[in-house]
């Protein structure tokens, strides 16, 4: 499983999950499971950048 910064991230734009889930529009258990370090495809890890307000070059930062 690959590691990311997705949860550590999250937390400290305070951010819920549910909250976060909402605005890239994915389900929480999808984005439970991408903090987890499953593997995600890249149009969800692209709704998840563009949800917290980062740009797509800005990937290296959550996804290692």
């Amino acid at each position: 499983m690959s590691t990311n910064s997705l949860k550590e991230i999250r937390e400290s734009f305070m951010i819920s999950k549910t909250e976060l889930a909402r605005k890239a529009n994915i389900s929480s258990i999808t984005l439970t499971r991408i903090e987890q370090g499953k593997p995600s495809r890249m149009a969800t890890k692209r709704k998840i950048l563009l949800a917290l307000g980062l740009k797509i070059s800005e990937k290296n930062k959550v996804f290692h």
